[in-house]
């Protein structure tokens, strides 16, 4: 089953329903940064979000250094921002 592409309505949309994130890669992604108390508070975050995106089979581009998780979404195979990644940054700024 094809993804498709959010219009550029779509996106503005989902930014204004998610204000912590914003986009990266001439538009072909979203990014947040998350701050925790320590090491063990990211990692167990990042474990809470890779059990998510495991079932959602859609899976983010991050990084962590000590207390920071920084993370990305993007459907590869839409080409950019999908549906995929608004429900994905929904689910993400649950977990915060």
């Amino acid at each position: 089953m094809a993804v498709s592409r959010l219009t550029d309505a779509e996106r503005d949309e989902m930014l204004r329903a998610h204000p912590e994130w914003s986009l990266i890669r001439e538009g072909e992604a979203i990014a947040r940064t998350f701050e925790f108390a320590d090491f063990n508070a990211a990692f167990g975050f990042m474990t809470r979000v890779a059990l998510l995106a495991d079932k959602a089979d859609h899976h983010p581009e991050w990084s962590n250094v000590y207390n920071r998780v920084e993370i990305a979404l993007t459907t590869h195979d839409a080409g950019g921002l999908s549906r995929r990644d608004a429900e994905m940054a929904k689910a993400i700024d649950a977990l915060s």
